[in-house]
């Protein structure tokens, strides 16, 4: 074996550690008999520490010119939090799990190979992989999303995740070839070159832009855009966020959306890069149509999980807003907002899963009425992941929204920051809504908090990013700043 083969197999030991200790933990499970689920839990969270390690060792290894993947700091910065975004799902599972309907061990195991298809993503130089990567994380999302296959909610939402997003992988595939067969290439630098010189032909004889490799970019960003959950590829969200178990729920609001936003980001930052006059004005549309979505979609919902959906929808929207800028402080930002937006979100899922009643979880807004009485701490914890999600100061949420307005606006998007501003401003209705019944309404009868250290430990810090994020937001704006100087130098 050649000394490049080799170096390439280095740069994939993560991904390898984690295909070998899901099968591992998959064959355990199968042998183990009952009441292996939580072994396998606990195993599969050591997995992913390992791999952490690997990620860390891995990290800026020279990438061979054909290379399918790098293994660069904009990976690296993704890897971490998606790996987070796992671990932390793993551990609020555990009193999910506890319960006899939800005892299975391919949970865990399907978080894994979740996992692996996002680090393939993240890493990912070529189409190829960027479609192998996807599926891999999508068919696990599929499975998850009907985890309770007992119950018809669950079974109905992973039959019309399973289906929408087939239609947009094809979408995605067909954009795949349209760009191969107008650039003769399937890798990134190969296709980033292709296009740059479209784009100088196109200007010196006052061509337009080959339309078909146009219409491959657009195909490509449509099936980003149903992985995101982008307005108006949207349609899949609440009912999905709905149907699945919560700890699923959680998971979907936050790693697979953090590999494909970041991916969206490389593809538009490096085989896109030439034709950013084109994607500009699609992501531009995009971002605000979600942030419209969002802000009045949410208004009506009297389920919290619908509510968090649409809630998402919106959080792209601004998140997308910086990606438009196209340059590395815009970037920098839309990572910001991702890293916080993952503690908002698996905090406010985690405080979801504390909402029991008679061996049942219930969902809905009328169920938080009068709860500060009775639980003061869950209250103040919801009330907190609330007022960041609004934006309000000095709260983490506040200066993810701060980071992306300022570079919508250096960036000469000011319409669409004041329309970001607004949008804010009426989702901020739902949010103080929520507060508002817990602390102002009478009523309420007590949850019944199947307490556990675990998953008291995740809302603490959660909460506690919140805070006291603005003592020390170079903790975070620095790495996020690296990763992005990586992709855009």
């Amino acid at each position: 074996m050649s000394a490049e083969f080799l170096q390439q197999l280095h740069g994939l030991l993560p991904e390898g550690f984690l295909a070998v200790g899901a099968m591992l933990l998959l064959m355990a499970g199968v042998y183990g008999g009952k009441g292996v689920t939580h072994i396998v839990n606990y195993a599969a969270i050591l997995v992913l520490v390992v791999a952490l390690q690997l990620v860390l060792m891995t990290t800026g290894l020279p990438t061979p010119a054909d290379s399918p993947f790098v293994h660069d700091n904009f990976a690296l910065y993704g890897k971490l939090f998606v790996l987070l975004g796992s671990v932390i799902t793993l551990i609020i599972s555990s009193t999910w799990l506890a319960h006899a309907e939800n005892d299975r061990f391919e949970y865990p195991i399907l978080i894994l190979f979740c996992t692996l298809g996002m680090f393939l993503m993240l890493s990912a130089n070529d189409m190829l992989s960027v479609y192998l990567g996807l599926e891999l994380a999508s068919l696990s999302q599929y499975v998850l999303a009907s985890f309770q296959r007992d119950r018809t909610r669950s079974t109905e939402s992973g039959l019309k995740y399973f289906v929408l997003g087939s239609l947009a992988s094809g979408m995605l595939l067909f954009g795949i070839s349209l760009v191969y067969g107008f650039t003769g290439t399937i890798e990134f630098p190969g296709i980033q070159q292709v296009t740059a010189g479209y784009t100088a032909y196109s200007q010196a004889a006052g061509t337009p832009f080959p339309y078909g490799l146009v219409l491959g970019m657009v195909l490509v960003l449509v099936g980003f855009c149903f992985k995101i959950s982008a307005a108006p590829f949207h349609m899949w969200t609440p009912d999905v966020y709905e149907g699945a178990p919560t700890p699923v729920t959680a998971f979907f609001s936050v790693a697979p959306k953090i590999a494909a936003v970041m991916l969206l980001m490389r593809l538009l930052g490096v085989p896109f890069a030439g034709m950013a006059a084109q994607w500009q004005q699609i992501i531009v549309a995009v971002s605000a149509l979600s942030m419209l979505v969002g802000a009045l979609g949410a208004l009506r919902q009297t389920n919290l999980k619908r509510l968090l959906a649409y809630s998402s929808i919106g959080h792209v929207g601004f998140a997308l807003m910086a990606l438009a800028t196209f340059n590395a402080n815009g970037f920098a930002a839309v990572l910001v907002y991702l890293a916080l937006y993952l503690f908002m979100s698996l905090g406010a899922f985690a405080l979801l899963l504390l909402m029991r009643r008679e061996g049942e979880y219930v969902e809905s807004i009328e169920d938080l009425k009068g709860i500060s009485r009775i639980h003061p701490w869950f209250a103040f914890a919801l009330a907190v992941f609330m007022f960041s999600m609004a934006g309000i100061p000095p709260l983490a949420g506040f200066f993810a929204k701060l980071y992306v307005f300022l570079e919508a606006v250096r960036g000469g998007y000011l319409w669409l920051a004041v329309f970001g501003v607004l949008a804010s401003v009426v989702s901020a209705y739902y949010y103080i809504r929520l507060i508002k019944f817990m602390y102002f309404d009478e009523g309420g009868t007590a949850f019944e908090m199947p307490r556990s250290p675990s998953l008291d430990a995740v809302i603490g810090l959660c909460v506690a990013v919140m805070l006291f994020y603005i003592l020390s937001p170079m903790l975070l704006d620095g790495p996020a700043k690296a990763a992005a100087q990586a992709l855009l130098p």
